[in-house]
């Protein structure tokens, strides 16, 4: 566990030296692009980091989950996303728990899978129109943890995004993805639909809330299909940085009675 969590460390410090490099050595805050983080919601946004730019985000997550005749599956994560600026509407995403405590009918502690991916935003909305902002997300998934932790295996898929902004300063961002998940006992891949919807809404400045369903088809075979809810909320504290705090239930299906997570995101470079 020790060894784990020193790993953890090293890996958040040796990335947050790179990125203190991207910080620029001056410049008006009013030439300088707005924080906008992915997080803490399910559903993503259409939205990506500005060329040059070099955002991240990252926090921790708690969930406990009922098993029958078995104590609570309880897990830890430390989450962190990073997403690099590539042009005006293309960025990088690199994705990863850099530490991962499981408690209950099973124990283990380590590192997370790692997610490489890019966001493309292809259309961007008029103004006044009912035509949504609209782009895509490819991801591969290294087999970088093993169970119970992860799956061990590869996974890779595309995500559909589409994003609205709506009358009474309301968002919408809306998901649909389809991914192949590696499996073991008998191996190849699983077919998984997921599909989300969040709707947010300015409530002061800086401050805004969300609302969200999401819903996942098996991930492991023989599994059964979830249906999911999260409610939080998102604080500028500058132009640079953003709180978060979320928390969220399974409806039906395998998930989590509750899950809270929270966290920080920063912008660096432009």
């Amino acid at each position: 566990m020790r060894t784990a969590r020193a790993r953890a460390l090293r890996w958040l410090a040796a990335l947050g030296a790179s990125l203190a490099l991207c910080v620029p050595a001056g410049g008006r805050a009013a030439d300088l692009p707005t924080v906008a983080p992915d997080r803490p919601s399910v559903s993503t946004s259409t939205q990506t980091v500005a060329p040059g730019g070099v955002q991240l985000e990252t926090g921790i997550q708690y969930s406990s989950t009922s098993q029958a005749a078995a104590p609570d599956a309880r897990e830890f994560s430390v989450q962190a996303t990073l997403r690099v600026g590539l042009t005006p509407s293309l960025e990088f995403r690199v994705e990863s728990e850099p530490l991962v405590r499981l408690r209950g009918d099973e124990q283990d502690t380590g590192f997370g899978d790692l997610s490489l991916g890019v966001k493309w935003r292809f259309n961007d909305q008029a103004e006044g129109s009912a035509w949504p902002s609209l782009g895509v997300e490819p991801f591969f998934t290294l087999p970088s943890a093993n169970p119970p932790i992860g799956s061990g295996r590869t996974a890779f898929g595309v995500t559909g995004l589409a994003s609205w902004d709506l009358p009474r300063s309301l968002h919408l961002d809306a998901n649909a993805g389809v991914a192949a998940i590696g499996q073991s006992n008998p191996g190849g891949f699983l077919i998984q639909a997921t599909a989300s919807a969040s709707l947010s809404k300015n409530l002061v400045e800086r401050l805004s809330a969300y609302v969200e369903l999401f819903f996942n088809s098996p991930a492991v075979r023989g599994d059964r299909s979830s249906l999911g809810f999260d409610t939080g909320a998102t604080y500028l504290v500058s132009r640079r940085i953003a709180v978060d705090a979320a928390v969220g239930t399974a409806l039906t299906g395998r998930g989590p009675d509750y899950v809270v997570r929270t966290g920080v995101s920063v912008l660096f470079g432009r």
